[in-house]
């Protein structure tokens, strides 16, 4: 499995490595930090023979300017993952288009239904795997520390995952690296 993923401006990724942390350490599941899995938004999961068959794609698109994003809520996916949800706005229900027009065609590959425009639910993991009670904690430490706040997209990703490694970037102005 592949994901394309947005990635945030220093302070905001700061932010929420924060919130990533605490929740480690308060709950105990390290999940994300033991697979340092670095904050991120995903916009497309794929499915693919291999890597060959993406990169050419990605490192032909080019990304036109960062995007404004607001993280407004917190959220969970019952039973065991713990999230901030940006508001859907229209930069990011572009950005969710062009990625899927880009990839859509190509031979071989899948996209997750999940990750479709109008069916992806836009959100950033902050803990996974969670027990109910380490729900309940993590629940908690985002209860007691989250303010809304705005932030900036300045980078796409095209990663692997388990473990997480990233095979190509792109930044506004530039195509990919």
């Amino acid at each position: 499995m592949y994901l394309i993923s947005a990635y945030f401006d220093e302070k905001s990724g700061k932010m929420i490595s924060e919130y990533i942390e605490r929740i480690a350490e308060k709950t105990g599941n390290t999940f994300m930090t033991k697979n340092q899995v670095p904050p991120h938004l995903t916009i497309s999961s794929l499915e693919a023979r291999g890597e060959d068959v993406l990169l050419p794609h990605f490192e032909g698109l080019q990304m036109k300017a960062e995007i404004s994003v607001f993280f407004a809520t917190v959220g969970m996916f019952f039973p065991y993952v713990i999230y901030l949800a940006p508001v859907l706005n229209e930069q990011l229900l572009n950005l969710s288009k062009w990625i899927y027009k880009s990839f859509c065609e190509i031979p071989d590959v899948q996209i997750s239904r999940f990750y479709k425009p109008f069916q992806w639910f836009p959100h950033v993991t902050l803990g996974k795997t969670l027990s109910q009670e380490e729900m309940r904690i993590a629940f908690e430490v985002m209860q007691n520390s989250f303010v809304p706040f705005e932030g900036r997209i300045v980078s796409l990703g095209l990663a692997k995952v388990n473990p997480h490694e990233d095979l190509c970037m792109i930044v506004p102005g530039r195509q990919g690296s």
